[in-house]
């Protein structure tokens, strides 16, 4: 991997690491965390982990779930009252701020939005950068979820309550807001700032010390900077490790795509999911409620490429793969067109990284690098994949 992405310039530097049967097997580094300053990849390297965020704020969900205070199938208006009347969009623009009657014209939903909805991204809700429908763009005149947002989540889930959904709740799945949502219902239900909740509950028992929700000064010497395809080639720097915008506590703790980690740290967060919800003595979940992670939660066992729009945007190959709580599943391995187990599951990141965990083969990957927009990116995690299954002489039967 380090000649076909690191020293063709496709990467600054990847760090793998790869645990199983009560291991680890494997940690592998090269190249760069900053180019510029020539800063050699390291092992305790601090990367944005984007949309990796999302499995662990549905940890964090399941956590209230655990403890009664929240379930599945319960309606989201039940805790967002302002949403009871939300409706789906037929026509006209949607307005971020108010005019003289309505802006748009919607349908009644088929049924009410339920946290599964959330959990799986068939919630309704959109992405503003997925630049496909006149919803995005009212999410993206309105700066839905930006991390800078004024308000927090409180303000976000106000700014929702005025935007139509993109489709009945169930009906479709769409890459969305819906797990920073889940943040939202944590914070209101937990009592404390999202970011206090995971530092409490799940970071420091964890013994997760560099993941948050922003870089602190005395850390910022492991930072990576974070790249992207320069337009002659090569890359270009997106966002400077010397003046990162993770150096500073965000205004949103955005549970879809706001923390930073390290590969330790994330390791040592699927190595609890791998031991059925506790590692060395610290219980944060049931075995029973991790076994929901190995499952398809879509409607009707579906496939995300069965009810995904045309053209989505991707951060993994949708064929043979469901939607668990806060991730992907693998539910047709002969589908994936990749070596794999039914029911592991795994996300990826927007700066190209990785993971997934596969409770059959008692294993768990982390890969961690930092580069947006790559066309790599699908390539890279499919070469990750054979070579990791590749390498492996044995499986359980």
């Amino acid at each position: 991997m380090r000649q076909r992405y690191v020293d063709t310039g496709k990467l600054p530097g990847i760090l793998t690491m790869i645990y199983r049967r009560g291991a680890l097997a494997h940690l592998g580094m090269a190249g760069s965390i900053d180019i510029e300053r020539d800063k050699p990849m390291r092992e305790d390297a601090i990367f944005r982990i984007y949309s990796m965020s999302k499995p662990i704020t549905a940890v964090a969900l399941m956590m209230l779930v655990e403890e009664g205070q929240i379930g599945l199938d319960d309606d989201v208006a039940t805790y967002i009252p302002s949403w009871k009347n939300l409706g789906v969009y037929a026509t006209g623009m949607p307005s971020i701020v108010p005019v003289a009657g309505p802006a748009y014209m919607t349908t009644p939903v088929e049924r009410p939005m339920k946290v599964i909805d959330l959990a799986t991204h068939t919630s309704g809700l959109t992405y503003g950068f997925l630049n496909r429908t006149a919803v995005d763009d009212a999410y993206r005149r309105a700066h839905v979820a930006d991390f800078n947002a004024e308000g927090g989540l409180d303000a976000m889930i106000e700014q929702l309550a005025t935007l139509p959904l993109e489709f009945s709740p169930g009906t479709a799945w769409n890459y969305s807001v819906s797990i920073d949502v889940i943040g939202y219902l944590v914070q209101k239900l937990s009592g404390m700032r999202f970011g206090e909740f995971l530092r409490n509950r799940l970071f420091e028992p964890l013994g997760m010390t560099d993941t948050a929700f922003c870089c602190p000064p005395e850390k910022l010497g492991r930072l990576g900077s974070c790249y992207m395809p320069g337009n002659g080639g090569g890359l270009k720097v997106q966002d400077d490790a010397g003046n990162s915008f993770f150096a500073a506590p965000p205004a949103l703790e955005s549970g879809g795509g706001g923390l930073v980690s390290t590969a330790h740290d994330y390791m040592r967060f699927c190595r609890m999911m791998l031991n059925g919800g506790t590692l060395d003595g610290v219980q944060i979940l049931s075995p029973k409620t991790v076994a929901l992670f190995s499952l398809n939660h879509l409607p009707g066992n579906r496939e995300v490429a069965e009810m995904a729009p045309p053209g989505m945007f991707s951060e993994a190959s949708y064929a043979g793969v469901g939607f668990s709580i806060g991730c992907g599943v693998n539910i047709d391995v002969a589908r994936t067109r990749l070596p794999g187990t039914l029911g592991e599951y795994f996300w990826g990141g927007a700066a190209s990284t990785a993971f997934w965990i596969d409770p059959k083969e008692e294993l768990a990957v982390v890969f961690m690098t930092q580069v947006i927009g790559s066309d790599a990116r699908l390539t890279l995690r499919r070469d990750l994949r054979t070579l990791v299954y590749s390498a492996m002489t044995e499986s359980f039967a």
